[in-house]
């Protein structure tokens, strides 16, 4: 049995700047994205969802209903791989599509979030709704504030 090595790939700036469909926030601005959705209407938080990791703290919702804040960037799906989203500003210079199937051998999980900085990749399967409860629990986890 012969193994293939990995095939190496390297992030480019996006060839088409994609319509945000999450505001992803690193270690730095979660806290900052946090108490902004605190102060949006409920009607607002009603239309989003929320995931997380150790490292990524993700809004998933229409772009209009993505707050801004300091620090955060914005992910879509592909356009070639939906299950894979992507930063709308960087892409990855080798096919997504194969890209999503290499991760999807090694996670099991879709969709999935591969994110440049900080280099990881997030499965985003497992998505709350965003009460005001949860944002307290969030908070007590990404500790400080702006």
């Amino acid at each position: 049995m012969t193994l293939v090595p990995p095939l190496p790939w390297h992030w480019r700036p996006a060839v088409t700047v994609a319509e945000p469909a999450a505001a992803v926030a690193g270690r730095d601005a979660a806290p900052a994205l946090l108490a902004r959705l605190a102060s949006l209407p409920a009607n607002v938080r009603a239309r989003l969802q929320i995931c997380s990791s150790s490292d990524l703290l993700v809004l998933i919702g229409a772009a209009a209903d993505l707050p801004w804040v300091d620090g955060i960037a914005y992910a879509a799906p592909s356009r070639q791989a939906p299950a894979l989203w992507l930063p709308t500003q960087d892409e990855p210079d080798v096919a997504h599509d194969l890209l999503a199937r290499a991760l999807d051998l090694r996670c099991h999980r879709q969709p999935l979030l591969l994110w440049r900085t900080p280099a990881v990749f997030m499965p985003l399967d497992r998505q709350h709704a965003v009460s005001p409860c949860l944002l307290e629990r969030l908070a007590r986890r990404w500790p400080g504030r702006p």
